[in-house]
């Protein structure tokens, strides 16, 4: 399993090393050492521990829908003309931006500090991983 230490385990938490540290010590996080001797956090129980963590927003709408991905967000801009729109939600640490025609901007009266949903339905999802050494891209 991929292994990291602990400074790019405080990155993915937002938190200080002293608290990843303080997690492995209490047994919320594995940790072990690495060759070196430093000490390191497993990437499948960070993930997992992550997970665990995540407070979502609760949904302000009763639908009912097969998107698995919808994240509850503060409208924080608005640009238009007079047939489309760009709106950004801030949906937690994500910002989101969906185009959309000026009409709809308007049915769903948007406006900025509103509270929306952004929903994600595709089957096309690009999963990227950062560049290693050798590996051309």
């Amino acid at each position: 399993m991929p292994q990291m230490r602990i400074r790019d385990a405080a990155a993915f938490l937002g938190v200080s090393d002293d608290t990843v540290r303080r997690l492995i010590d209490a047994g919320a996080l594995p940790g072990s050492a690495d060759e070196a001797g430093r000490r390191v956090v497993d990437g499948y129980g960070l993930a997992l521990y992550l997970r665990s963590q995540v407070a979502t927003l609760v949904d302000p709408s009763s639908v009912v829908s097969s998107a698995r991905n919808r994240w509850v967000g503060l409208v924080t801009a608005i640009q238009s003309d007079p047939v489309m729109s760009q709106v950004e939600l801030q949906c937690g640490p994500f910002r989101v931006v969906s185009l959309m025609s000026t009409e709809a901007v308007r049915d769903l009266d948007l406006e900025l500090g509103s509270v929306a949903v952004a929903v994600v339905k595709s089957t096309n999802v690009i999963v990227e991983v950062p560049a290693q050494a050798g590996v051309q891209p």
